[in-house]
């Protein structure tokens, strides 16, 4: 099965914000307490956070982490994270039905992202709680000394502001299920009010209004068409959400549910078209897309503590998935829709880092672990910045639920400049046939390839476990070349690739 692919060194998307390779950590089973919270693990800093868990996420260069929540932060109170441990209370977290020790709060987290090297962005409870918590927590977290939230900042431990710029306005404030549960008017008009009000205090902060909870939402995408009627000049980014799953156990529903994705980045970037024109707008508002992964191994399991069976347990197994060799293919899809909406999706956040549907696993007072979705998300996270090229793409395909003619190969492009690099990350949706790739390349000069990594399994279902870590890793490619401006590879059944060339200079 032949496919070809032109890609052109002045063909451009967009520049790719960094931030499109974020992450999410949430209070919700194990994320915080033995995910990166474990005081007494042998790799345990001076704060408590497991140094093997940091230099795990200092690999993926993760640029910016989502907390606290989620769910969990639509009836959480941020004051009940700050001050002395020991008078911390412990509060019953009715997102997850667990309860939570607050032993991590603002400052922990601080920390522990400095340790990662990555940003900060707070979510901000706009469900139990509204305008005046929201404006106390970002003068608590950026005020000055001199003022009473700062000085309360100092005396628990930190005199310099955190100067956190990224604010999330709530949480899936559409969904009936979150806690303070609102209409399209009642939440945009009270994000407007929100956003005016952060920004009397700092106008440089990026703020981020919620969008729909996923796509299947009967309010969609009205609620997005609402909500930036009210609030459209005062926020940055409108947020997205969506979740991947294979319950039909078809590979190829499953693998084609990025065009899903596409239509949804799509819809929602002319909704924001259509309401920046009917304000006669020079802003523009783009998407941050801060929750998506695979989820869908763990429901079964999930239940018990869920449902109330089980009482109020703190930090429990909840949303452990393990993920398989097929969850490997659809990272890689869903990275690549990323890059090719590069021009409309500035933020995106995998949910979550470590634990609750992660890359990144752990085991109390044990070891951490790679699943094999950390693997694609590595490769694009470390080579995927730069411009996201305009490829011209010529597959085969077939049809899907979501989707007519959804081509057997996914492919993005990314062009690094100053680096002088261009970066093609490929997946075969095929599962019997090989695919022939010749890719054109046009304009970028002599060309050479510096590395090629694949991903195969015999099997679908081949996933990593603590006692064999290695089941699923990337291995050195072979076959490809570039000849004459045409790089030439063959990409197996069900594989995922990474294809990393040279320029010379021009």
């Amino acid at each position: 099965m032949r496919a070809t692919v032109t890609a052109h060194r002045d063909y451009r998307i967009a520049t790719i914000d960094n931030r499109l390779y974020g992450a999410f950590l949430e209070h919700l089973g194990r994320a915080i307490y033995s995910g990166i919270y474990e005081p007494d693990h042998p790799t345990a800093d001076a704060n408590g956070m497991r140094r093997d868990v940091i230099e795990l996420v200092r690999e993926l260069k993760v640029p910016i982490v989502r907390y606290p929540g989620g769910n969990f932060v639509s009836a959480y109170n941020w004051e009940d994270g700050i001050g002395p441990r020991g008078q911390r209370p412990t509060r019953l977290d009715l997102a997850w039905h667990t309860s939570e020790s607050n032993a991590v709060g603002v400052h922990e987290f601080a920390e522990w992202c400095e340790a990662a090297g990555a940003e900060m962005m707070l979510a901000i409870n706009l469900g139990s709680r509204g305008l005046d918590e929201a404006r106390n927590f970002v003068e608590y977290v950026n005020g000055p000394t001199g003022s009473y939230w700062g000085d309360l900042r100092k005396t628990n431990g930190r005199a310099e502001p955190f100067g956190v710029k990224h604010w999330c306005l709530g949480n899936e404030m559409d969904g009936p299920w979150q806690v303070g549960h609102k209409t399209a008017h009642e939440y945009g008009r009270l994000a407007n009010e929100v956003a005016k009000t952060l920004r009397a205090f700092d106008s440089s902060l990026e703020l981020i209004v919620c969008g729909s909870s996923n796509s299947d939402m009967k309010t969609y995408p009205e609620w997005e068409r609402v909500v930036l009627e009210h609030c459209y000049e005062a926020v940055d980014h409108i947020s997205l959400h969506m979740y991947f799953a294979n319950r039909a156990k078809n590979a190829a529903e499953y693998l084609a549910l990025n065009a899903k994705l596409d239509a949804y980045i799509g819809a929602i970037a002319s909704t924001i078209d259509f309401v920046r024109a009917m304000k006669r707008s020079r802003k523009r508002v783009t998407i941050s897309f801060d929750e998506w992964n695979v989820w869908y191994h763990s429901n079964v399991e999930d239940r018990e503590i869920l449902g109330g069976a089980k009482g109020w347990p703190h930090a429990p197994r909840l949303l452990e998935d393990i993920y398989n060799f097929e969850d490997v293919l659809q990272v890689g899809c869903i990275l690549n829709t990323f890059i090719r909406r590069a021009d409309v999706v500035r933020i995106a956040c995998i949910a979550q880092l470590v634990n609750v549907i992660a890359p990144i696993m752990t085991e109390p007072k044990g070891a951490a672990w790679r699943q094999t979705t950390y693997y694609p998300y590595y490769f694009a996270s470390r080579y995927g910045r730069g411009e996201a090229l305009q490829l011209g793409v010529k597959s085969p395909g077939y049809d899907a639920e979501v989707a007519d003619n959804v081509p057997y190969l996914d492919v993005s492009g990314v062009y690094d400049e100053e680096g002088g690099t261009l970066t093609f990350f490929a997946v075969n949706r095929h599962g019997e046939k090989s695919i022939d790739l010749e890719a054109s390349l046009q304009g970028f000069g002599e060309a050479r390839i510096v590395d090629h990594q694949a991903m195969t399994s015999a099997s679908l279902e081949a996933a990593n476990s603590p006692k064999n870590p290695k089941t699923v890793t990337p291995a050195k490619g072979t076959g490809a070349s570039v000849k004459d401006g045409l790089l030439t590879a063959t990409l197996p059944p069900y594989s995922y690739q990474m294809l990393r060339l040279s320029l010379a200079a021009r």
